[in-house]
């Protein structure tokens, strides 16, 4: 790994100064840690900021880079407004980063940053991204990916800076809770954002609140997917008080998925 380090830490100098998609999970997180020890003040962070990120994700990422000690700006986003992404199609994931790139890229233009880098991984290149073409037209480069840095290997050193996302789950947009083919609206994602606040104020940390339109009536209905190690504690209590709480969201109906939140379906 420590080669692989060698190696990244010369490619964020070949293209110093950088301005770096920061989203404060696990990779990008890393990427920003590293990218400021190498580079100092000569890199400089942008998270997006749209309806679907939660208040509280924004607030964590920020304060994680305040703790790096590396600056990053708030950058809006209109995704929303566009409606290839609104519709949520299958390829929804590249409208977003293709807005995101946009406005980074215009950034970048005018305040001379030499390049613009995310947080793309070795690992990556196994799963279908429609954000890869967004970058690849924007010309954003993957310095984890360039030095061959795998998501396991990131976790390892993200533990030795002693990030809090060493051991972080997951966390896609709030988006990625309704079904392709159902519109994404800032009502919908609020609902989203309440449900799952309200989910893991009861503790659990890996889990899923999807949000599904159907011929039930104007109302959503909720699935809960919960980490199979975590849904004992479904039966022992808080079964009920997970339900009435989404329903008090405003979801018309609630069902516990009894298969259990699986990472693949994001």
């Amino acid at each position: 790994m420590q080669t692989k380090v060698a190696a990244l830490n010369d490619i964020l100098r070949r293209h110093a100064p950088l301005l770096i998609a920061y989203s404060g999970g696990v990779d990008s997180a890393f990427l920003l840690a590293a990218a400021h020890r190498a580079l100092g003040d000569r890199v400089v962070g942008a998270i997006a900021d749209s309806p679907s990120l939660p208040r509280q994700a924004l607030a964590d990422a920020l304060a994680l880079a305040e703790s790096i000690g590396a600056r990053v700006e708030v950058v809006r986003t209109e995704e929303l407004a566009n409606e290839d992404y609104a519709s949520n199609p299958l390829n929804r994931c590249y409208f977003c980063k293709a807005e995101l790139f946009n406005r980074l890229d215009q950034m970048a233009r005018e305040r001379g940053f030499a390049a613009i880098a995310y947080g793309e991984n070795a690992d990556d290149a196994r799963q279908v991204r429609p954000g890869l073409k967004a970058a690849q037209e924007f010309a954003v480069v993957a310095p984890l990916k360039e030095a061959g840095l795998t998501k396991a290997e990131i976790r390892v050193l993200s533990q030795e800076l002693n990030l809090p996302t060493a051991d972080a789950p997951a966390q896609p947009c709030l988006s990625s809770r309704i079904p392709h083919g159902t519109p994404v609206s800032v009502e919908a994602l609020g609902m989203i954002e309440r449900g799952e606040a309200f989910v893991r104020g009861l503790g659990f940390r890996v889990f899923r609140v999807r949000h599904h339109l159907d011929g039930g009536g104007p109302l959503p209905r909720a699935r809960v997917q919960i980490a199979p190690v975590e849904m004992e504690r479904t039966l022992s209590g808080q079964e009920d008080t997970l339900r009435d709480g989404l329903l008090a969201v405003g979801y018309r109906s609630v069902e516990i998925d009894p298969e259990g939140y699986r990472s693949a379906l994001a």
